[in-house]
């Protein structure tokens, strides 16, 4: 069993048995676990409203396999006012870190990216900054390291107005030829700093982060993805 309460998130749950949840989590000090937790959806259960994504949550667990068992659950707050286009954007998250990050590994800082994700998610009007500095993070976690800054070929700071093509294991290269592999200095200086300014900034990142992480996604689909589409399709004319 953990000694000490643990500050975690519910990133996916789903129903086992007649009464109780299967939940992966993500925990501050020991990564992303699986827990069962029995009974918590019988009548009597205090934590059928606590066990949601998107609650701050302190946590106890026992068990030294892979499931582990709930042992105490106490919201720290409640959860995070996300809605609408925001709501699925942080589903997206939830289902990045359950897909790629390794169970039983710790990531804290990682944690806290997260976290600051889900409070900038609450307030902006516009989701996509905040889901590329996450996926930027998330990258990074991974080790997966490219120096945007640096031209690979020559090891010259990248001009804001030249173009670059990324080369997988050796970085961003000089060159003129235009196609989805290329980038402006502009926009690699952008994602090197998390801050975006412009839409051709931030269209720029999410190329470059949804090539980055395919390998760590293969190649089943997103679901989240997927209801993102459906929640943002246009209504056909039906006149």
């Amino acid at each position: 069993m953990t000694e000490n309460l643990q500050r975690c998130f519910v990133l996916h749950r789903r129903p086992y048995s007649e009464s109780s949840l299967i939940l992966d989590v993500f925990s501050e000090e020991y990564g992303r676990i699986s827990l069962m937790a029995k009974g918590a959806r019988g009548k009597r259960s205090n934590l059928k409203g606590a066990l949601q994504p998107f609650t701050p949550l302190l946590i106890k667990w026992s068990g030294n396999g892979s499931m582990k068992t709930l042992r105490q659950a106490e919201p720290i707050s409640l959860g995070l006012p996300l809605h609408g286009i925001n709501l699925y954007s942080a589903f997206y998250v939830n289902e990045l870190l359950d897909r790629v990050i390794e169970s039983g590994t710790p990531y804290p800082a990682l944690f806290h990216d997260y976290l600051h994700s889900l409070t900038e998610l609450a307030q902006a009007e516009n989701p996509e900054p905040a889901l590329r500095r996450f996926e930027l993070a998330l990258l990074s976690a991974l080790g997966y390291g490219v120096d945007f800054m640096h031209c690979a070929g020559t090891g010259e700071p990248v001009e804001p107005e030249m173009t670059y093509r990324f080369r997988e294991q050796k970085g961003f290269i000089a060159s003129i030829r235009q196609d989805n592999l290329t980038f402006f200095g502009n926009e690699l200086i952008a994602i090197a700093e998390r801050r975006f300014l412009t839409k051709e900034q931030l269209k720029a990142a999410k190329r470059f982060t949804r090539m980055a992480l395919k390998p760590y996604l293969g190649g089943k689909p997103l679901k989240s993805r997927e209801l993102f589409a459906v929640r943002t399709a246009k209504p056909k004319n039906t006149e």
